[in-house]
């Protein structure tokens, strides 16, 4: 079964696209010759990063401020996300001659909102009628609510991806993922995993990015800017105040915490600092926060993917504050999976088990009362015929060349 995974993150600076075949045919199943009825493989066909046009991106993160704005304003950017997507997946297709038989599409985030712990909405954007009406194939779409409904932070919904990955890891192992927001998956043998956000990976560093370069870049590239600050003690210090990093897992987070007037509420106390120190110390506290999640867990091992692991600075950081004791790898070399390409793997993940009726989620990695399937299905362009459920989830995942 083809399907193709795209996801959009809290950085809301692109589409990422992953077109995956997952074998063996679940129609045949442990009747193939070989085959390991626990064991799911996928073959990545294509993938791509595909970046926002500016009007698009500026309207994303004008949604994702905690301001009043128009209605008319979600609604364009619903439609505008949708379309982005149907065009984006359609080059992807045409460029690699492949057709999907489903599509996955997360959406843009731009409420997650949360009271004392319990997450009470999550809103996703990009209407995805207009991917099923370009592509013509089925769209699995709003993956998070129904974990919601069922009493979970309906995040980070990575987790279930990296248990299936690390199914035979011996030591304790902490898969991160450094996007806007950071979040961990903890592997133990033995334990059920659990998966939690840490607080902000790139969020507050994008913000001050921006302003340090008068929006010319969006992002602190190759952690340059960071780099030529020193990180301030006392404004790092009240930044680690933040309730949030004390709570117990499950727990989730998002820019209607970590977002620019929050900042400035920190930074006002501190004038005295330069955008460079400003950047230097938020960028320590993602390195901070993370590792101190870690040492949590007793890990031994940290393996990291998303954008963040493209800033030299921030990984350098997060080295000095794990120590010499925790080793830090990444997706690709732990598993051959490309940082970039791991969450729109995971949407196609989530895709193929609600497929064939298995649950996308577990309460131990989001704290539902139970697991549910995910998401909901926009049909293609002809009925939508879903096959005899599975009896059983598989337990490893197994990727091929």
């Amino acid at each position: 079964m083809i399907i193709a995974g795209l996801m959009t993150g809290t950085s809301a600076d692109g589409l990422d696209l992953v077109i995956a075949e997952f074998l063996p045919d679940p129609t045949v199943g442990s009747d193939l010759v070989g085959a390991d009825p626990n064991t799911l493989t996928v073959r990545i066909l294509a993938e791509r990063e595909t970046p926002f046009d500016d009007q698009l991106a500026a309207d994303i993160l004008r949604l994702l401020e905690p301001t009043d704005l128009p209605l008319s304003l979600v609604s364009s950017v619903d439609a505008r996300l949708g379309r982005f997507c149907a065009e984006a997946l359609s080059e992807l297709c045409t460029d690699h001659d492949l057709s999907p038989d489903l599509v996955v599409s997360h959406g843009q985030t731009v409420r997650h909102d949360i009271t004392d712990g319990q997450v009470t909405s999550t809103l996703q954007l990009g209407q995805p009628a207009f991917i099923a009406e370009r592509l013509g194939a089925p769209v699995l779409s709003d993956v998070r609510s129904r974990d919601v409904a069922a009493g979970g932070q309906g995040a980070p919904l990575v987790g279930l991806l990296d248990s299936l990955l690390l199914s035979e890891v011996e030591a304790p192992t902490a898969v991160l993922n450094l996007g806007g927001i950071a979040n961990i998956t903890v592997i133990t043998l033995g334990q059920d995993p659990i998966a939690f956000d840490t607080g902000p990976a790139n969020a507050l560093i994008d913000i001050l990015a921006r302003r340090i370069t008068d929006g010319r870049q969006s992002y602190d590239r190759d952690g340059a800017l960071a780099a030529a600050g020193t990180t301030d003690e006392d404004l790092l210090t009240a930044l680690l105040s933040e309730p949030f990093y004390g709570r117990p897992a499950p727990k989730s987070t998002g820019k209607e915490l970590f977002h620019a007037a929050y900042l400035d509420s920190f930074l006002e106390a501190h004038p005295h600092l330069g955008e460079h120190d400003q950047i230097a110390t938020v960028t320590a506290l993602t390195a901070r926060t993370i590792a101190e999640a870690v040492r949590d867990h007793d890990v031994t091992t940290v393996i990291a993917s998303g954008g963040g692991t493209r800033n030299p600075e921030l990984m350098r950081r997060l080295g000095e504050e794990l120590g010499e004791g925790i080793a830090v790898t990444s997706t690709d070399e732990a598993f051959g999976l490309p940082e970039g390409s791991k969450e729109a793997l995971l949407m196609a993940l989530l895709g193929w088990l609600s497929w064939h009726g298995l649950d996308g989620t577990a309460p131990s990695l989001t704290g539902a009362i139970g697991p549910r399937i995910a998401g909901r299905f926009t049909p293609g362009e002809g009925p939508l015929r879903l096959p005899e459920p599975l009896r059983r989830r598989p337990t490893r995942l197994r990727l091929a060349d």
